[in-house]
């Protein structure tokens, strides 16, 4: 059953809701009211405890992105 975020049309209250597909949408749980329509929802996805890698720079002379010493112009 998919997690719906829903607004009531007639008092503005928004809530979350599971509803099974192809069944109607509940009521407002504030006005009882039977207008509730889907709300467009956003959702993140972190990893917690991961950092990124550091970045690399050209080494300077010939631009090899891997660093100093990677390229065979590096003296």
């Amino acid at each position: 059953m998919p997690l719906f975020e829903l607004e009531c049309q007639s008092c503005h209250h928004t809530f979350e809701e599971l509803v099974s597909s192809g069944a109607a949408l509940p009521p407002c749980p504030a006005c009882a009211s039977e207008d509730v329509a889907k709300r467009l929802s956003a959702f993140a996805v972190g990893s917690a405890g991961a950092e990124a890698a550091p970045a690399v720079s050209p080494c300077g002379r010939c631009g090899d992105p891997r660093g100093p010493g990677a390229c065979r112009f590096e003296a």
